[in-house]
């Protein structure tokens, strides 16, 4: 019999994840962490990234977070993010038109923008992208 552990991702606007899963793998704030159930209880910041539940050994759901949260508790692994989608839903095009604008504002030497604003929103639109192309490579 499979262990599990029961995952829950929640945004700042809804639950957007609640089940069992095997696995649960996130970007922590030190590197990628992998949980298992019965996983030693902790707290940590996440990175944005790629938010993956293994729910069988053939059947994975990814997501994309911009940062927040995870707590580990022996049997419940809570995701609290600011936001969370899952890859599938990901909006290509306007990730890939947010990467252009942050990139001109990047490049735009006036003075006229905040480059921390500009950086943060590139690095969200990137990694946003990259999230969808594993999940299309991993046939999603």
């Amino acid at each position: 019999m499979t262990m599990t552990v029961h995952v829950d991702i929640v945004s700042a606007e809804k639950e957007i994840y609640s089940g069992l899963a095997e696995m649960v793998f996130a970007p922590a704030e030190l590197g990628e962490v992998g949980i298992s159930p019965r996983h030693a209880p902790f707290i940590t910041r996440l990175n944005p990234g790629e938010v993956r539940i293994k729910v069988t050994e053939n059947e994975s759901y990814p997501f994309y977070i911009s940062g927040g949260y995870l707590e580990v508790q022996p049997h419940l692994v809570t995701i609290l993010a600011d936001t969370a989608i899952r890859a599938k839903d990901i909006d290509e095009a306007a990730a890939l038109d947010a990467k252009v604008r942050a990139e001109e504002a990047l490049a735009d030497k006036t003075g006229k923008i905040d480059y921390a604003t500009a950086q943060a929103q590139l690095a969200q639109a990137v990694m946003q992208l990259r999230t969808l192309d594993r999940y299309r490579k991993r046939g999603g």
